[in-house]
């Protein structure tokens, strides 16, 4: 070698020594996980897809899907329109009608007031979240920071929103048939099974009189319309020291029912933990 002169660098085919895994993982974190948001994308996309399972319906329009778990505090700009609000709107009288379906022909010697009680109890806001809550319908949810941390996944009103959603996008989706073989798969043991004996306005309206020492509630009828084949009736309920209530019906017996309803209503009476 010459003096004055740089050694040659000496390379060596010796393998270099593996980094710790934390040391890779310091050097490029972007491979060694995933922004939070995506994640979370993911997480959502895995729970809508066992969802799809779970119901045994196949959207067709994965956007559908999408829109009827989505929650107004995950929207930007919180516009109603792109959560599930409207597909709830739908979704709740789809619900109502094909349930008063099932109860006509699985029920054919009850009466009207019979099959309105029944379809009371199965699509209260308690029923629908409770069937929410069956197919983990809180999972998939698409819900804001805020709404996450309050909760949101397990609240009631939320489940039962949603759920009645879900029916709406499956109508929308597949049309009126998907959405009653969806309502039968998830309602169907429900409404052959009840889990308590049914009551009624006045039976409630007579039990909530009765405990603040009042006297039974009486009803009179106010007003009959109509040609004598197809009246319609309009009867008033009165408590002492309660304003009268009204309601009207096709015979007396659903027009009290009605005012009694009315004025369980009116004084913030809850009926949505009992039937009728």
């Amino acid at each position: 070698m010459r003096r004055g002169t740089k050694p040659d660098t000496i390379k060596s085919d010796a393998p270099k020594a593996a980094q710790p895994d934390g040391e890779r993982a310091a050097a490029s974190p972007a491979t060694a996980r995933r922004p939070p948001a995506k994640r979370a994308a993911r997480k959502r996309a895995a729970a809508a897809s066992a969802l799809e399972k779970t119901i045994g319906y196949r959207f067709k329009d994965g956007e559908l899907l999408e829109r009827s778990l989505t929650h107004i505090s995950a929207v930007a700009g919180g516009s109603r329109t792109n959560s599930y609000q409207r597909l709830e709107f739908l979704g709740d009288h789809v619900l109502g009608l094909v349930i008063s379906d099932m109860l006509f022909r699985a029920f054919p010697k009850a009466d009207e007031g019979e099959l309105s009680r029944r379809l009371a109890d199965l699509v209260r806001r308690e029923a629908c979240a409770d069937v929410a809550r069956a197919i983990e319908l809180g999972a998939a949810l698409r819900l804001g920071a805020s709404e996450v941390n309050a909760g949101g996944r397990l609240r009631t009103a939320i489940l039962a929103d949603v759920c009645e959603a879900l029916v709406g996008a499956v109508y929308v989706d597949g049309g009126y048939d998907a959405s009653a073989k969806l309502v039968e798969r998830l309602w169907g043991e429900r409404m052959r099974a009840p889990v308590r004996p049914l009551r009624d306005s006045k039976t409630i309206l007579q039990e909530w009189a009765q405990a603040r020492g009042l006297p039974t509630p009486t009803y009179r009828e106010v007003e009959r319309t109509g040609p004598h084949h197809d009246p319609e009736f309009r009867v008033e309920v009165g408590l002492p020291n309660k304003q009268p209530a009204q309601g009207i019906g096709r015979s007396k017996r659903t027009a009290e029912q009605a005012a009694a309803a009315a004025m369980l209503n009116r004084e913030g009476v809850r009926t949505d933990h009992i039937d009728g």
